[in-house]
């Protein structure tokens, strides 16, 4: 199966809200947070592609990315000048996949 970001929409494969018994795929290095909104206790099982899965750095991932994500994005989501972005999307950041 291949999954890529327009299955996170509401008519994709991942859709943002679950329900009792749904299966949520977070594919490969994708960045991700689960929240249960509700008052009720949440079950999550998670199963890894190895033993050794990996560890995604998220600054890594966010300012040393290749290709670089828009620093104009990047300045209005931290509320920064773009030249802070500049300075970070400079700096050398490891490899997220070694």
């Amino acid at each position: 199966m291949k999954v890529d970001v327009n299955d996170f929409f509401f008519s994709g494969l991942n859709k943002p809200v679950l329900n009792a018994g749904d299966v949520f795929v977070f594919p490969v290095e994708l960045i991700h947070f689960q929240f249960n909104p509700g008052h009720t206790k949440a079950v999550a099982i998670a199963a890894l592609s190895s033993q050794n899965p990996g560890v995604i750095r998220i600054a890594n991932a966010v300012f040393g990315s290749n290709p670089k994500i828009d620093d104009g994005v990047l300045a209005k989501a931290f509320q920064v000048d773009k030249k802070v972005i500049d300075y970070l999307q400079s700096q050398f950041w490891e490899d997220n996949n070694n």
